[in-house]
């Protein structure tokens, strides 16, 4: 029963013929476009959360993610190769692993795309309300600025951003790719101009103890950094775009993810090396959790008594920049920050959108959430009740806590896809692929053993949290989905293909397809 109902995948391939893409993309092509996928949100908000978990030792953190985030993206890779139509992940359990699986997997996109997209709204507030404070000597109170775990009341900037992209995703408004790549360039400009200042004012001194916490620490810090990570799985979606794929896909995946990674090992080691990383205690030397109400009150002790820390830094890499003497090159990485995060909102919240709308065109979900509006042409419905909720996270819940979460379901996705792999090569061995992951009986459990691994490492309350929202999608299944789902009543269209899905919005880089590649 729990591999029941597959979607026939010869009606889902129908669609990639008819839509067959020039193969223009080479090595260096998709390694560019991994590194404008992958570098982003991550780095700019969760610095602060992997010190406090990890403190220096959070540069072996950000291998450990990376090392994880290739392995699955060599599995994503032949999946979307084969498999090149909407849906990413929820569409290959579907065509491979049935029904079931499909919706879990669905239902945990939903924490990867909506979940995501507060986070990010948070880290942007972080920046911009830091900018405007110290552009016009403003004191902004934090009640109005921070969520109830983070010693305020609510996040009103976050939840005003939240607010603005989903407007602009009902009227449909389509971003410039030109724009895009400015902001793309943006980012990576930022983050080179903080490494040139900050690695020549490094003190090795401060790297000791460099895992105060232990490897624990370190494991918990890449379970939260590998949100820094998502948005390799561009590169993955673009093998049908790519020129001898079995050779430039391993070289775009690998190299991009290997450039990333050595960039963010160097912004982590120009933070602990200039302003230190060690993790903020309480008052009787107690380990405080990263996000916790009791790390903010300890953060605010730190203030009133003229002491700060990176850890309490709502955001780490302008104020690292100011207390190194760098005040004015700080505003412009804040305002770089506030430029380009917007764009990354509105990519994954139109991921879960897109999500949303092919469940409910599979029928696991109510018809009226692929109510397509009259005038602007978008799926108005799903696309406001989802903005509602991204609104809600940013406002109550802080960048840290949001990002574990998305993780949690990003790492079930990417789990799920890495074992339909293997399954598909044991019973579908002939089937054409455009992309062979290598040593698929090594990758693939190396990708199911890191998610399960990052997964373990991610905080109680955290799979906690992903084990309830697993039972309730269970219980949403059995009770609505099943007895609606187009395929169990025999309703299976000839072809999957895109039809009357609303128009999306160009890419963040010329070339790179949506919605799989999510810029965090």
């Amino acid at each position: 029963m729990i591999f029941g109902r597959v979607k026939p995948l010869d009606a889902i391939l129908a669609t990639a013929e008819k839509k067959s893409l020039h193969r223009s993309l080479g090595a260096f092509q998709l390694t560019m476009l991994g590194i404008g996928a992958v570098i982003g949100t991550g780095i700019f908000v969760l610095t602060a959360e992997a010190a406090q978990k990890a403190g220096p030792g959070m540069m072996l953190s950000f291998v450990i993610a990376g090392f994880v985030c290739a392995v699955a993206a060599l599995c994503y890779a032949e999946m979307a190769a084969m498999v090149p139509v909407s849906g990413s992940a929820y569409t290959y359990s579907y065509a491979v692993m049935g029904e079931l699986i499909a919706w879990m997997v669905g239902w945990a996109l939903i924490l990867e795309y909506a979940v995501a997209a507060g986070a990010v709204s948070v880290g942007w507030s972080g920046y911009v309300v830091g900018l405007i404070e110290h552009t016009f000597h403003l004191d902004i109170p934090d009640l109005l600025t921070r969520g109830p775990f983070d010693g305020g009341m609510v996040n009103l900037p976050a939840m005003l951003i939240a607010a603005l992209v989903t407007w602009l995703l009902v009227i449909g408004t389509k971003e410039s790719a030109t724009v895009n790549a400015v902001l793309v360039l943006i980012k990576v400009a930022a983050l080179t101009l903080f490494i040139v200042l900050a690695l020549p004012v490094i003190n090795m001194d401060k790297f000791t103890p460099f895992a105060p916490l232990g490897f624990s620490g370190i494991s918990a810090a890449a379970a939260s950094i590998f949100f820094a990570y998502v948005g390799f799985d561009a590169v993955s979606t673009a093998a049908e775009e790519t020129k001898n794929p079995q050779r430039n896909m391993p070289i775009g995946l690998i190299g991009s993810l290997g450039i990333c990674t050595i960039f963010y090992m160097l912004v982590a080691a120009g933070v602990i090396g200039t302003v230190g990383a060690q993790p903020v205690a309480g008052p009787a030397g107690e380990v405080l959790a990263a996000g916790s109400p009791a790390l903010s009150q300890q953060c605010a002790a730190l203030a009133a008594a003229g002491t700060e820390a990176v850890t309490c830094s709502k955001e780490a890499l302008a104020w690292t920049l100011r207390e190194i003497g760098w005040p004015q090159i700080g505003n412009l990485l804040g305002l770089a920050a506030g430029l380009a995060l917007p764009s990354v909102i509105l990519m994954m919240m139109f991921g879960q959108t897109r999500i949303f709308f092919v469940m409910s065109r599979d029928g696991l979900l109510p018809a009226v959430f692929s109510k397509v509006h009259p005038t602007y042409k978008t799926p108005h419905v799903i696309t406001i009740l989802t903005g509602i909720f991204v609104a809600l996270f940013a406002a109550f819940f802080p960048v840290g806590i949001l990002a574990d979460i998305s993780n949690s379901g990003t790492l079930f996705a990417f789990a799920a896809v890495s074992i339909a792999v293997m399954r598909l090569r044991k019973t579908d061995a002939n089937r054409a692929r455009p992309f062979r992951t290598p040593a698929i009986y090594i990758t693939a459990p190396f990708a199911i053993a890191g998610c399960v691994y990052l997964f373990y490492s991610l905080g109680i309350e955290t799979k906690l949290m992903f084990v309830g929202w697993a039972t309730l999608g269970l219980l949403v299944y059995f009770g609505y989905s099943r007895s609606r789902s187009h395929v169990g009543r025999g309703v299976v269209d000839v072809a999957e293909d895109d039809a009357g899905i609303p128009p999306q919005p160009v890419p963040p880089f010329p070339g790179a397809p949506t919605p799989g590649g999510k810029d965090a």
